[in-house]
């Protein structure tokens, strides 16, 4: 006997013997509704409450407790919002004064003619409602036992009075002028009125906090009671237009900035009011249980809250809890990939319970006679205001993820592909063909389930890229050849072939992707493991023929260890050859090449801004804006016309030498035979890699990929260069507490004593290393870093250090290049320098260069673009260079390390790149 349905799922009336129809006695007038009860504060003095509480152990106990109160990330967003709302208006009224000016005219010429006695009974009759309407609210709370909204409005209300007092003396003594104008109107004595109403940011932030503003009476009277208070102050002269907008944004940002502090009070509907929401639309329940999803499945935080419901008479119900937090669930990372992927977001980032509710309903509808197997969906309620539930019959099955690998066979997947095409022969796409949203019965039959991102009426891509999901979920479990097998099987070659422009990992879901990260990490390890058991055992077999030869000749010895090395090597190239192995994504592109050789491979273009670009245009806007205000500020004509040439030809060649003595630096840490022209080729090169991927990446892809060229394997090329990078990091903080250490002793030349400055940073640097070592996470963390960092590059530093002249070279080669890039500062500085200006200690300046290279290395961005200028800048002013020399001699600088080697850079890149050496 089949349940009824609910009005909002179908118009069909319910059978008279069905449970809870019309024609059965005590059935509830609200199922013709379809409105279920709400949450518990909405169930004070209800039938239903009492209901609720009587199947209070009719519940299983297996259900979480749900938390007392949630972050909500709709709050975090109104924060973000009122924040740029708040910096647009001190925008607006700093830099449009002529617009601001005119408003006030206009406002003023137009309430000139109010009569005097309307003004006073508006500004009497606002006053007092005011304060009113808050305590009335308040104790309306109080009676329905919610105080919890209270305290939290109080909260709110005490810090933004507390920010309306900061604002006001911010205003008052640092603003500038024109935002002291906008917001203030002069007063008799000099006297101005005060920017932000000291009572009105508290009252209209208790009343967003307490949630006035979403129930509708309420609200008419609250807007009603604002508009005639800032009526009042508006004409009476009391306050500006700016004004009245800083205190409703300040009023209303603390009011969010405060319910996501503390969190929001848990209104979530628990199993026992389910159950009376169940019996509220016509059905008889006897037991729910919940059904708990995969907990590290990060694609279905969204996907709602699951039971599996007991009917009195008949068989039993899945239903679907969904409320606004689970539905608010990567509500961020919905919006980054609708912003960074070119049309293919799951679905619209903000969207209403009521709108996920139908999306859903008509997608089971059009799935279903598409002819696709979906669980049939027999009734939809609203479970109050902020939550929905879908009830489905029940399948009892399980999903691919809960199947053992021998479980699933070739007509298993055949079955899942047969679901695929249903779909697609109505352009219905799935959008998350993952594990978990194929499900299969006891009698083998497969099911798809979890149709709520899916789309109607959709585009060939997007289709595509449902082929390519399935592809990749069941090539996971079963491999490649099978899963290619099964959707040839199905879709034919052509479909299949189709899809490999979108087999890339930014087209899959985010479960999947942490599967094929997780899959790289491993084999990765594989790898390295083959690697390091190969050079164990060529070391053991070494070890014993040098033994039985260790009376020979010494001659013979050393060419027999030579032999021995070259026959490690090779040992080890064919452990890694053995032990590399394909990723997923090309097995299964391999193996629909042998069907389709012809098949196009190049990937689609997905994306629409990569985030390394973002923070690319981010920094550069940062940094041109920096030289920009700092050009503007000082005059050129005046510095060119005083620069002594010979310092900047000077700062020149101490450029160009930085470059061989970078290649020393590599060179260094290479035990194998490298040439040293090709590497100083490579170092200028990376000059012009540096201007489009961030400084500390650049170079190191670069210098590995032309160490790999010059026939240095792939494995000890990387260490090579980490070898390099340690030595490098261990050098630069030895430089710079060194130098830090001479610059506090340069003012007291007969103390030893250094400065306060390096004092603090030594103890900072204590107290980080303290930190880090207390909290086991961060522990944890910076040592799984370092071991992965020393099991490939201590062995190299080892080798190095077997070979003191290339150990030589490359710490000398850091010492130089560090000095070359000192003097060429020096050089800048003093090619700008005056007679009258005083001169800098080599000290001095290798603490601001070292400084300054240290963030430009960390910061994101092509070159460390910004952070080096400002760095470099601000450090020479605190070292005693005045502003007017310390501009353009790091503008100078910058010239000479970054822009000018870009054009020969460019021209050595494409020349090792055309010589097959990069």
């Amino acid at each position: 006997m089949q349940p009824p349905k609910a009005a909002d799922a179908s118009d069909a009336e319910p059978r008279p013997d069905a449970p809870g129809s019309p024609e059965t006695p005590g059935a509830p007038e609200a199922e013709r509704t379809g409105e279920a009860p709400r949450p518990p504060e909405h169930l004070a003095g209800s039938t239903l409450a009492s209901s609720g509480a009587a199947l209070t152990d009719r519940v299983s106990g297996d259900e979480p407790l749900l938390p007392a109160r949630v972050h909500r990330p709709s709050d975090l967003l109104r924060l973000l919002v009122g924040v740029l709302a708040i910096v647009l208006l001190f925008s607006i009224a700093a830099f449009a004064q002529g617009t601001t000016t005119g408003l006030e005219d206009d406002i003023s010429k137009g309430t000139d003619q109010a009569p005097d006695l309307l003004i006073k009974l508006a500004g009497l009759v606002s006053s007092i409602a005011v304060l009113l309407v808050p305590v009335a609210f308040a104790i309306e709370r109080l009676v329905k036992r919610d105080g919890l909204r209270i305290a939290d409005g109080v909260l709110a209300a005490v810090l933004a009075h507390g920010v309306t007092l900061a604002t006001d003396l911010w205003v008052a003594r640092s603003a500038p002028g024109t935002i002291r104008e906008a917001l203030t109107q002069p007063q008799p004595g000099d006297a101005l009125t005060d920017p932000v109403h000291g009572y009105l940011a508290p009252v209209i932030a208790y009343m967003t906090a307490v949630g006035m503003a979403r129930r509708p009476r309420w609200r008419v009277v609250l807007w009603v009671v604002l508009l005639l208070d800032a009526f009042a102050m508006l004409v009476g002269g009391y306050t500006t237009p700016f004004s009245i907008v800083l205190t409703v944004l300040i009023g209303w940002t603390v009011a969010y900035g405060t319910l996501y502090a503390v969190g929001s009070p848990n209104v979530r509907p628990t199993g026992q009011h389910l159950m009376a929401g169940l019996r509220h639309v016509g059905f008889r329940p006897v037991a729910a249980m919940r059904t708990e999803d995969a907990p590290d499945n990060i694609d279905q935080n969204d996907r709602g809250r699951r039971y599996l419901v007991t009917l009195e008479d008949g068989p039993p119900l899945d239903v679907t809890v969904v409320d606004r937090e689970q539905q608010a669930q990567g509500f961020f990372y919905r919006v980054w990939r609708r912003l960074t992927l070119r049309s293919i977001t799951q679905r619209r980032s903000i969207q209403s319970l009521r709108q996920a509710l139908e999306q859903e309903a008509l997608l089971a509808y059009a799935a279903i006679a598409a002819g696709a197997n979906a669980p049939k969906l027999i009734a939809t309620s609203e479970l109050g205001p902020d939550a929905v539930m879908l009830v489905y019959e029940h399948i009892g099955g399980r999903s691919l993820d809960a199947l053992e690998d021998e479980e699933i066979t070739d007509d298993l997947v055949r079955g899942a592909w047969r679901q695929v095409r249903a779909l697609q022969s109505r352009r219905i796409a799935h959008r998350r063909l993952t594990g978990d949203a194929i499900l299969v019965d006891r009698s083998g039959t497969v099911f798809v389930t979890d149709l709520r991102g899916g789309e109607i009426a959709a585009g060939d891509l997007i289709l595509r890229m449902d082929v390519a999901q399935l592809l990749t979920t069941t090539g996971l479990r079963v491999g490649a050849e099978r899963a290619v097998a099964g959707a040839l099987a199905v879709l034919g070659p052509d479909a299949v072939a189709d899809c490999l422009p979108l087999l890339q990992p930014i087209a899959l879901s985010r479960s999947t992707r942490a599967t094929l990260r997780r899959l790289a990490r491993e084999r990765s390890q594989r790898e390295r493991e083959a690697v390091l058991e190969a050079s164990q055992a060529a070391k053991q077999t070494r070890a014993e023929e040098h033994d039985a030869s260790a009376a020979g000749d010494r001659k013979a010895v050393r060419k027999s260890q030579r032999t021995e090395k070259q026959a490690e090597k090779r040992a080890m190239d064919d452990a890694l050859e053995e032990a590399r192995e394909e990723d997923m994504l090309a097995q299964i592109r391999g193996q629909v090449l042998l069907i389709r050789p012809q098949a196009p491979v190049e990937p689609v273009r997905l994306e629409r801004i990569k985030p390394r670009t973002l923070f690319s245009f981010i920094a550069g806007s940062i940094a041109a804006y920096f030289l920009i205000s700092q050009v503007t500020e000082a005059d050129f004509g005046t510095v060119v016309e005083q620069a002594e040439w010979g310092w900047v030809a000077a700062a020149l060649g101490f450029s160009a030498l930085s470059y061989i003595a970078a290649a020393m630096s590599l060179l260094g840490f290479v035990p194998e035979r490298v040439p040293f022209g090709k590497t100083v080729l490579a170092q200028v090169a990376g000059s012009f890699v540096k201007i489009v991927a961030p400084a500390a990446v650049g170079g190191v892809a670069l210098n590995t990929r032309f160490l790999q060229r010059a026939g240095v394997r792939p494995g000890l090329a990387v260490a090579s260069v980490g070898a390099s990078q340690l030595f490098g990091l261990g050098a630069h903080i030895l430089l710079l507490a060194l130098f830090g250490y001479l610059t506090g002793t340069e003012k007291t030349p007969d103390s030893l004593t250094p400065s306060r400055t390096v004092i603090a940073g030594l103890l900072t640097v204590a107290v980080l290393v303290l930190v880090v070592t207390a909290i086991p996470f961060l522990r944890k963390f910076v040592v799984t870093r370092v071991r992965s960092l020393f099991a490939g590059v201590v062995p190299r530093m080892l080798d190095v250090v077997q070979r003191p002249q290339k150990l030589v070279t490359g710490i000398g080669g850091m010492l130089l290049l560090t000095g070359l890039f000192v003097l060429c500062l020096d050089a800048s500085i003093r090619a700008f320098s005056g007679p009258d200006v005083p001169q800098l200690s080599y000290a001095s300046i290798a603490v601001v260069f070292l400084a300054g290279n240290a963030l430009g290395s960390a910061a994101p961005t092509p070159g460390g673009m910004g952070a080096v200028e400002g760095a470099l800048t601000l450090g020479l002013i605190a070292v005693g260079l005045p502003k007017e020399v310390a501009a353009p001699a790091v503008l100078l600088y910058r010239v000479m390390t970054l822009w000018l080697p870009v054009l020969p850079g460019w021209i050595c890149f494409n020349q090792l790149t055309r010589k097959g050496e990069l």
